[in-house]
């Protein structure tokens, strides 16, 4: 965590730093902040502060931890199984209406986010391969051209950073992702909204079965040093 600057709001450059702290796990569950500590580690008042934490808690990124101010809440696994449950319906949606707006310049966009996913996988940097990640799914929002699918996504996909970095920066848990990545872009690229929603609904419902004995794995260690 480091010195904020002043091209961005204070309170802005605060919460998505705290919250990048959390997801890539520097700060861990049960780690528990206060105002003053963050305010000097970021070199900033209280005040920004104390508004992106209360952000954050709202959105159950920390919870309270009576007099001693506020924790990184535990992974919720419920909550992530919420999140599936959610994108299997969402994400199967924006890709038929990406499928009806795409172009032979939209084709080769998905190509190249597939390629450069491939490359990551192979790589160790975790948050890289999930960047590549965000960034697919991402596209396919804008594609859609639905920016309500976009938005309701957006404050889910930062829960999921939780869990999928320690999936996806391993090799051969990342590679089948960017395989079915692929063939969803292949079958959008041939105008075949339906194969393409089917192949979507089922990376889904495949993504979290590899999440879940993570989440799960996550959870009860959480109860644990509770």
């Amino acid at each position: 965590m480091q010195s904020l600057s002043p091209h961005k709001s204070l309170v802005e450059q605060a919460y998505r730093t705290i919250l990048d702290a959390i997801c890539d796990g520097t700060l861990r569950p049960g780690e528990r902040l206060t105002q003053d500590e963050i305010a000097a580690r970021l070199n900033v008042s209280r005040q920004p502060v104390m508004s992106a934490l209360a952000l954050l808690k709202n959105q159950g990124f920390l919870q309270d931890a009576g007099r001693r101010g506020l924790a990184v809440a535990p992974i919720d696994a419920a909550r992530f199984e919420a999140i599936y449950q959610l994108r299997s319906a969402v994400e199967p949606l924006a890709v038929r209406l990406a499928t009806a707006r795409m172009t032979a310049a939209d084709a080769a966009r998905g190509r190249e986010l597939v390629a450069q996913g491939k490359r990551l996988a192979a790589s160790s940097d975790a948050r890289a391969i999930l960047q590549a990640d965000v960034d697919f799914h991402a596209w396919i929002y804008a594609l859609s051209g639905n920016p309500l699918i976009a938005e309701t996504m957006q404050l889910n996909w930062q829960h999921l950073r939780r869990a999928m970095s320690e999936v996806l920066r391993q090799p051969a848990m990342s590679k089948p992702v960017w395989e079915e990545h692929g063939q969803i872009v292949e079958a959008m690229a041939a105008g075949d909204a339906d194969r393409a929603a089917q192949r979507m609904y089922d990376h889904i419902v495949v993504a979290y079965q590899r999440v879940r004995p993570r989440l799960s794995s996550a959870d009860a260690a959480a109860r644990v040093a509770a």
